[in-house]
């Protein structure tokens, strides 16, 4: 199985979405799925959502994104999980496989949610000679994405862009940019998130991804179960304009709504992603 590139705007594979998506075989042009969801237990079995999994696979590019690789921990690597996800990617063949720049445990415990690391010369390397490690046992280039935060760390030497750039340098990763990520994690902490995107060298970013918030009184709560807001779609369209048409995901993991409402929201990306096409050609 040779793996396409993907292009333009592509949707998340929910189990809510499996009936429509194989009896559908909708005009989306790429899909990602959550990397857990397929690897299964000891020895690889994945089951059903494997089973839909390969089905897809083989009318559409898919895109493999992980939320529990644990990049960030002192807990040494979990080699049983790496083992697995690569016999997934040799199965699966996707164009792209991901995860994020976070810890999401310690101790051997998973905290099922993706925490922010200080931004220091010691995290830094430690992160990036973890990702060296972890692309060599995959077998395959991750892409890194950066992950919303409520807080910060007052030994932090270095702003996040930076330090996202940094170890995407040392370790030979990528970068999946998520737009709303950068967009909460600004509010929350008062910057512009502009500067954001451009401090991101634009060779780095091979995905990017658009979702909605929850607001409090004090903070933006990135939940995904939201349509992306206006001023989301106004960064990505500077995003756009920085980085050009990189392939983007709607990301839609709680209030799931009904597929054809998730397709419209990617259509609506396409069409700005389309129409930074048309100006690029008009320009040049």
């Amino acid at each position: 199985m040779t793996s396409p590139s993907a292009r333009g705007v592509g949707v998340g594979l929910r189990s809510p979405h499996y009936g429509f998506v194989l009896g559908r075989r909708p005009a989306v042009p790429w899909f990602e799925a959550v990397s857990e969801n397929f690897m299964g237990l000891r020895g690889g079995q994945g089951g059903r959502p494997l089973e839909v999994l390969e089905r897809v696979r083989a009318d559409y590019p898919v895109a493999l994104h992980g939320v529990s690789l644990n990049v960030g921990s002192a807990d040494p690597l979990n080699k049983d999980y790496l083992k697995r996800l690569r016999a997934l990617v040799e199965r699966i063949d996707p164009w792209a496989v991901s995860d994020h720049l976070c810890w999401t445990g310690v101790g051997g415990e998973n905290l099922h949610d993706l925490l922010p690391l200080p931004y220091t010369e010691e995290a830094l390397k430690h992160v990036a000679g973890r990702l060296k490690r972890v692309q060599d046992a995959v077998g395959r280039r991750f892409l890194v994405e950066n992950v919303s935060s409520y807080l910060t760390f007052g030994h932090s030497k270095l702003s996040e862009w930076e330090f996202l750039t940094a170890v995407a340098r040392e370790s030979g990763c990528g970068v999946l940019l998520d737009v709303n990520n950068v967009y909460v994690s600004a509010v929350n902490h008062g910057y512009d998130p502009k500067l954001y995107l451009d401090g991101v060298p634009t060779e780095l970013v091979g995905q990017m991804h658009l979702a909605g918030y929850s607001e409090t009184a004090d903070l933006l709560i990135d939940t995904h179960d939201h349509p992306v807001t206006q001023p989301v779609w106004d960064l990505y369209e500077y995003a756009l304009k920085r980085f050009g048409p990189v392939p983007t995901l709607i990301e839609w993991d709680e209030d799931i709504p009904e597929f054809p409402r998730l397709e419209a929201e990617a259509r609506k990306a396409q069409r700005f992603m389309d129409r930074h096409a048309q100006q690029t050609a008009v320009a040049a």
